[in-house]
């Protein structure tokens, strides 16, 4: 999956899983400076990874898809310039 930052040059992604109906959960946040990503509780490597082609495209990558990761993903990340998190 991919993630645009847009203007937004000196931040993090952070990317959630949601699931229709169920709570959204953290899966990982990573920035181009970062050598590995960090992970929320539930979510490793090599099953969850994320990758950058720049400082403000990402992509979040799963590995051995199964049944149980279907549900949407989306990144976010904060905006200085407007003061707020904006998703994607």
């Amino acid at each position: 999956m991919d993630c645009n930052l847009g203007t937004v040059t000196n931040s993090a992604a952070r990317w959630y899983k949601q699931i229709p109906g169920g709570v959204t959960q953290f899966v990982l946040y990573f920035k181009y400076s970062l050598s590995s990503p960090s992970y929320g509780s539930g979510f490793s490597s090599p099953k969850f990874t994320s990758t950058h082609q720049s400082q403000t495209d990402y992509h979040l990558i799963i590995n051995n898809v199964e049944e149980g990761d279907s549900a949407v993903y989306y990144c976010q990340t904060w905006d200085d310039s407007v003061n707020e998190w904006v998703s994607q």
